[in-house]
């Protein structure tokens, strides 16, 4: 990774954080190139499109322009998807189909970009790598504990690649924060805070229905899976997020986002040891059942963490990590450090209730050893780092394209993904029950 930041810099950073001095600087980030030029058709990987709605029309338009990435299918469960697949794709006769296992049996077709509701998910993956296909499969991982528990190990036992769409772990931001944190420039880690808000219908998941959308351009039946029966229901097949039956709420679809980047960013890939959310439906009063607020506290081990989501007010995506020697802001267009010493800047107040004499003889001692010679004083100052928005779609997709080829490990394969999912399943638990919950990794359930 080209950033034009050399160890030695970073030394010379660690040490204004103990009491020396520095300049305050900007650094800019550069991401690697993809590879550009020609490939050749043995080395072409060609997918099929599991789901081009709006996150999945995403992931194919991303996909077909990554170097050597050919569509070769789509399937859909609405009809009106499978014209946008072609227009996508600006092929006419591009294959698409309602069933997603003619997919899976084509032979031409390397692996699969999976973009379904979260019910879904799980039948999807475990078929996919049962029919001997690689996948990638947005976020969150599961529906439920015991979803991403079957998924991780067929993909272990079929060994198949799963790389799931959470795309903060392929941010060149993430990266540049997970070196920093390594290399203990936070020292101690205290406390780590996230938090993202959005006020608006469509961020609340408010979208509107397709206007021909009907028993007879959406196989309905099929979509519900193994969610309870209904009669034919528009808005939950737009706004499906809105219900648990189908969706994970608010924590699947962004609290996912903060644990996974959190995750890769301090170097965890467990669940979290306990957590306790509070929360409720405050705004978007449509019918829903899940929380457009929800806030949760957890243990990673000794480590406190507290994520907070809102749909009621904006906030922008934003972690801090709180350390000992100072605090690390990360949000989608950089990071910033913040050095702290960690020493008393002055004689400690406390001396006030010494008598005066005692007093004044303390702080002459405190100031004889602790005021730095003239020339030598501290300036920790704050050191930013820029770089592209960090929703680094494309560069996540091309990791998974990649080992396809290569055989290498993902990024985010169904471990890591299922330890994410993990952390947003116990905050919908804790909300429910109104009390903490913790995973009992002896039983692989959560409990309270």
């Amino acid at each position: 990774m080209n950033n034009n930041f050399s160890r030695r810099k970073f030394l010379g950073m660690s040490a204004a954080a103990a009491g020396a001095s520095f300049a305050a600087k900007t650094v800019l980030l550069e991401p690697e190139p993809l590879l550009a030029g020609p490939v050749a058709a043995s080395d072409r990987v060609r997918f099929g499109m599991i789901g081009v709605g709006m996150q999945g029309s995403g992931l194919l338009t991303q996909s077909i322009e990554l170097p050597g990435i050919e569509c070769a299918a789509a399937c859909d469960l609405y009809d009106g998807r499978h014209t946008l697949a072609r227009e996508i794709t600006a092929n006419p006769s591009l294959p698409v189909t309602r069933r997603y296992r003619e997919l899976l049996d084509n032979k031409e077709i390397d692996c699969i970009v999976a973009a379904v509701p979260d019910h879904w998910h799980k039948q999807v993956v475990v078929d996919a790598v049962n029919a001997g296909k690689d996948i990638y499969c947005e976020k969150p991982m599961s529906h439920a504990p015991a979803e991403g528990i079957e998924m991780a190990d067929a993909a272990k036992k079929n060994s198949r690649i799963v790389q799931i769409g959470s795309q903060r772990v392929s941010s060149l931001i993430c990266a540049k924060a997970k070196e920093l944190i390594a290399q203990g420039m936070l020292g101690d880690m205290m406390l780590v805070e996230g938090w993202l808000g959005r006020n608006d219908p469509t961020g609340a998941w408010e979208y509107p229905p397709p206007p021909d959308l009907s028993p007879a351009t959406l196989d309905w039946d099929t979509w519900q899976g193994t969610a309870p029966k209904k009669a034919f229901d528009p808005y939950a097949f737009a706004r499906w997020r809105c219900w648990k039956e189908y969706g994970t709420g608010v924590a699947g679809d962004l609290l996912v986002h903060l644990i996974s980047g959190m995750m890769f960013m301090l170097g965890i890939n467990e669940a979290p040891k306990q957590a306790m959310s509070i929360g409720g439906i405050l705004r978007w009063k449509d019918g829903r059942n899940m929380p457009d607020v929800h806030a949760t506290n957890y243990y990673y081990g000794d480590l406190p963490v507290y994520m907070r989501l809102n749909l009621g007010t904006e906030m922008p995506e934003l972690y801090r990590f709180q350390g000992s020697k100072g605090i690390l802001e990360v949000n989608e267009f950089g990071l910033s450090y913040t050095p702290q010493t960690g020493k008393d800047s002055a004689p400690s107040y406390y001396s006030q209730g010494f008598p005066h004499a005692m007093r004044e003889a303390y702080e002459k001692k405190w100031r004889a050893e602790n005021t730095p010679k003239l020339g030598e004083e501290p300036m920790p100052e704050t050191i930013s780092f820029k770089g592209p928005d960090y929703d680094d779609m494309k560069p996540h997709l091309w990791n998974f394209f990649q080992a396809v080829r290569s055989r290498k490990p993902v990024v985010e394969d169904a471990v890591f993904g299922h330890h994410a999912a993990l952390a947003c399943h116990m905050a919908n638990e804790s909300y429910f029950r109104k009390a903490a919950v913790r995973w009992d990794e002896s039983s692989r359930s959560i409990k309270t």
